[in-house]
């Protein structure tokens, strides 16, 4: 297989669609489920402080990178049988990982983060986690969901693209 710069670009970003993907996955399974069995203000506490925590280089560059990078790949297989796989790939992230991500989980976060926890009440407490806690959960497993149904969709595209550049 020659490793020329269409593929390269698949490479890099499939590793950053795999982060994201696997990033997502992690939270749902582990964190989502562990911190809900925090009391109120324990939980609110731990979404502000993880929400606050998250916006770090380290997270945004594959994030907002993959928006951009695996399109890019998918249009240099525009001719080859990877393209579909690809270009699925391509919706589901930037739809489904990103658009939710932005359209409903950071509004909730940002909702969340004007919340003074110190001076609010129990009753304010439980009903703020009666606003964000089903909504953001309900919202994070789409984009969990269409990340790793990305990823599946981007390998398949990289096999397809490799195959392709071995004949």
């Amino acid at each position: 297989m020659k490793l020329n710069r269409a593929m390269i670009t698949l490479i890099i970003s499939l590793l950053c669609l795999g982060l994201m993907a696997g990033l997502f996955y992690a939270w749902a399974v582990s964190v989502m489920p562990g911190i809900t069995k925090l009391n109120d203000l324990q939980f609110l506490s731990a979404m502000q402080s993880m929400n606050r925590a998250i916006l770090n280089p380290l997270f945004l560059i594959p994030f907002i990178g993959t928006v951009f990078l695996l399109p890019y790949a998918t249009w240099q297989q525009a001719s080859q049988p990877a393209f579909y796989y690809l270009l699925a790939a391509s919706v589901l992230y930037i739809a489904g990982v990103f658009g939710v991500t932005i359209t409903g989980n950071v509004p909730l976060n940002e909702s969340l983060d004007k919340l003074n926890l110190v001076n609010a009440t129990a009753e304010a407490l439980a009903e703020q986690r009666k606003l964000f806690e089903k909504p953001w959960v309900n919202l994070h497993n789409i984009r969990t969901i269409c990340g790793v149904l990305a990823f599946a969709c981007g390998l398949i595209g990289l096999y397809q693209a490799a195959a392709n550049n071995c004949k």
